[in-house]
């Protein structure tokens, strides 16, 4: 019997990850589903998802539906006669699309499940403090990220891992879990858990983060401030407003930063520096040093180098 006829979904750079290494498996991948092309960026140029150019240099054929319902789109996915289908970062599927296949439909999601259900477990699992998570590959089901369990592998996460270097690891650790589930699928030797045989005790979600998600309370202490900055770190980014001794209101990205616990009597917000190597914000146990940040409008760069080009007085504060 010839390997299974595989339909993969999937739209950004994590996703090509795990497609490049079912090629490499040498999985038949027979079509990809990825999201349509849009206008990005002041030029409102066409953007291409990473899937879809990854797809096309491979000659793979794709279809890109706005609306995952629509008799043209299923037709021409059904004529695909696909065995299974694979899922990996795209959106939520409607039961006609991932009951079509005869082995079903699988999706990665980058939690050990049903930890951390939802759109961005590997931001929240940092956010949280965990110090360990892992990868799910679980069959599709009309409830959101509750269908049965196929594989899992556990990661850690260490203590200074912001939320892009785990990304990585998992995309990695990910793509070689769904050629293991694949093969097990195959052989018919997958061992299936429903999730709701698995204590679901204190479980914690993970879901969309938007831009207000995203603001620092200073009010919060070391560890907090710590976890929040490095969970949202390099995307979508935490943030704060500096205000100057003039009133004035810039909106600052931090991307890196330590903790200094420590007794003080200064207000959460207040920013201490040097004005040559260190900027500091107090918080509730200590400060946080700033290490990484962007100003509206600039970009990213190293607190050294801002500190070079910016003369901050006592006055100025973190709101």
């Amino acid at each position: 019997m010839g390997k299974s006829r595989i339909v993969y979904m999937g739209t950004p750079e994590f996703a090509v990850t795990v497609l490049t290494e079912l090629i490499r498996h040498g999985e038949n991948i027979v079509g990809v589903i990825t999201a349509p092309d849009k206008a990005a960026g002041r030029g409102r140029k066409i953007s291409q998802s990473a899937v879809k150019k990854y797809a096309d240099m491979q000659g793979i054929k794709t279809l890109q539906p706005t609306n995952l319902k629509e008799a043209s789109f299923l037709d021409e996915l059904a004529a695909l006669n696909a065995d299974l289908q694979i899922v990996v970062a795209f959106r939520m599927l409607p039961k006609i699309v991932w009951d079509m296949p005869q082995l079903g439909t699988f999706n990665l999601h980058a939690s050990l499940l049903p930890q951390y259900r939802g759109a961005a477990p590997i931001n929240w699992a940092i956010i949280n403090g965990e110090i360990e998570t892992g990868v799910t590959t679980f069959f599709l089901n009309h409830e959101i990220d509750k269908g049965a369990i196929i594989m899992q592998e556990k990661v850690a996460i260490e203590p200074n891992m912001n939320a892009g270097a785990l990304h990585d690891l998992l995309a990695n650790i990910g793509s070689k879990l769904v050629t293991k589930t694949c093969d097990a699928i195959a052989s018919n030797t997958a061992n299936i858990i429903p999730q709701d045989h698995i204590n679901h005790l204190d479980l914690a979600e993970a879901p969309k983060i938007f831009k207000q998600d995203c603001r620092i309370d200073w009010n919060e202490n070391t560890e907090t401030i710590f976890n929040f900055i490095r969970g949202l770190s390099p995307y979508p980014g935490s943030w704060t407003i500096f205000e100057t001794e003039s009133k004035k209101r810039l909106s600052c990205k931090i991307f890196d930063c330590t903790s200094l616990n420590m007794e003080h009597n200064k207000r959460p917000g207040t920013i201490v520096t040097d004005n040559n190597q260190t900027l500091k914000v107090a918080c509730k146990n200590g400060y946080v040093v700033l290490k990484e940040l962007q100003l509206e409008g600039k970009k990213r760069m190293k607190v050294s180098d801002f500190l070079r080009g910016s003369r901050i007085s006592n006055e100025w504060k973190s709101i």
